[in-house]
């Protein structure tokens, strides 16, 4: 059994942790019975806690939002979290929001005990981050996005595509996903009846959300996945499949999500499809490769300029075989 204020507490963790709560459920968690839960309710009602009730048989309780934000109940691992979280914010590629992660960051480590504080430390003096080149993303945008995926408004918005085109497009939001350099949409394009990635770098203004939707289907279970696939062949005009002599993992270790699209085929080969604007960058990126690797389909251009490279490197290391270390040719030599 709890203490009044200690089941307060913990009826307040178990609130912020799901969206739905029947009474009887959060009885038998706090070890007490439905009345009890209704004036504990109420008095997280006193304290400023926008708790709904909803009455029937399938009713519960569920934490809304209100006209002031409440304490929030974080756990040991919630709180580094966040906190290195914040940090990585104040450093990050969203724009508009580093002095207010600052400020928050003050606020949770005054307030975190001496051993979390201990754990955060750690974590950031062990940690070098290198300034880079990605797109930042504006705070607002990021969040309007954000709360349209959330709350399923469509969204309206005007749109730079790879090629430079830039048009309106009108679009069922379904989430957003990081791949550690960009930020993309993955959403319904209303207007090309399929579904679409959109980078948010390239949306101009904010977008304007509209009337809510009934939610599709997913285009795949692994968006992070879905996203990989269409960023890193979609874009290119020229696209090459490879059989490579490599386990996936260590292909995917060296291999960008956003470049290619790696799957396994048995434990020592994997599939890798990737793209390019032009037929010479391709060659030049698998040079640096130690794997050997058989082209599985390719257009006869670039069949045609791999032929080209191979045989100029070939006469290279001919040539060089033939000449002794001060550039004489070496007789008896081919």
């Amino acid at each position: 059994m709890y203490g009044t204020s200690e089941r307060l507490l913990r009826l307040l963790s178990l609130l912020q942790a799901r969206r739905d709560w029947p009474g009887p459920d959060l009885a038998g968690r706090l070890g007490v019975d439905v009345r009890t839960i209704r004036r504990d309710v109420e008095r997280l009602r006193q304290l400023g806690y926008p708790v709904h009730a909803t009455p029937g048989v399938a009713g519960g309780y569920r934490l809304g939002s209100g006209a002031a934000l409440p304490p929030l109940l974080l756990d040991d691992d919630e709180a580094v979290a966040v906190a290195v979280g914040l940090r990585t914010a104040a450093n990050g590629t969203v724009s508009g929001i580093e002095e207010t992660s600052v400020r928050a960051l003050a606020k949770l480590e005054q307030v975190l005990p001496a051993r979390l504080r201990h754990r955060v430390r750690a974590m950031d003096s062990a940690m070098v981050r290198i300034p880079g080149g990605a797109p930042t993303i504006d705070a607002e945008l990021l969040t309007v996005v954000a709360a349209a995926c959330r709350d399923h408004e469509r969204l309206r918005f005007t749109y730079g595509t790879h090629a430079g085109a830039v048009a309106e497009r009108d679009v069922e939001p379904l989430r957003l996903v990081h791949t550690g350099w960009r930020w993309y949409l993955v959403a319904w394009d209303l207007g090309r009846g399929d579904w679409r990635t959109f980078r948010l770098d390239r949306i101009d203004g904010l977008p304007t959300p509209s009337f809510r939707f009934t939610p599709r289907e997913p285009p795949a279970e692994d968006l992070a996945a879905y996203v990989s696939s269409r960023i890193a062949t979609a874009p290119y005009p020229h696209i090459v499949t490879l059989r490579v002599s490599a386990p996936a993992e260590v292909l995917a270790a060296r291999v960008s999500p956003t470049a290619a699209v790696i799957e396994p085929i048995d434990d020592e080969t994997c599939r890798m499809r990737t793209g390019a604007k032009t037929f010479d960058y391709i060659p030049f990126y698998l040079a640096q490769w130690e794997f050997d690797f058989v082209v599985e389909d390719a257009p006869p251009e670039l069949l045609d300029r791999l032929g080209q490279i191979a045989d100029r490197f070939a006469r290279a290391v001919s040539a060089g075989n033939s000449l002794g270390g001060d550039g004489e040719q070496v007789r008896g030599g081919r």
